[in-house]
């Protein structure tokens, strides 16, 4: 399970913002995950609280967005919304999409004390 590490390095860039930012407590950090990212938002959830625990950021709520995610085509040059790598172009049926979002891991926002 490769979402601990994950939260692992989140609580990293936490300590870090901290030390730059001079706060104390996180109440509250908003992730955004892609479709396409290969996490998983419910093992991210259970590992958040694992690794929080003792921290700066025990009790801290996450909040997980998933944004969608697209690709654009490049026969007709269309930006078109994807399920799933290797997606054909729902307008034109070409094969040939380049991802532009919805591989995404990160940190959107942060509340703090």
């Amino acid at each position: 399970m490769h979402e601990m590490s994950l939260c692992e390095s989140i609580l990293d860039i936490l300590k870090d913002r901290a030390a730059k930012d001079r706060f104390k407590q996180v109440r509250r950090v908003c992730v955004d995950i892609g479709p396409l990212s290969c996490v998983e938002p419910d093992a991210l959830r259970f590992g958040f609280d694992v690794v929080m625990k003792g921290s700066l950021a025990e009790g801290a709520v996450l909040e997980i967005s998933r944004p969608p995610a697209e690709a654009l085509c490049l026969s007709c040059f269309k930006t078109v919304p994807v399920r799933q790598r290797f997606d054909t172009c729902p307008e034109c049926g070409s094969e040939t999409l380049q991802v532009t979002s919805g591989e995404e891991l990160k940190i959107r926002e942060l509340e703090v004390v």
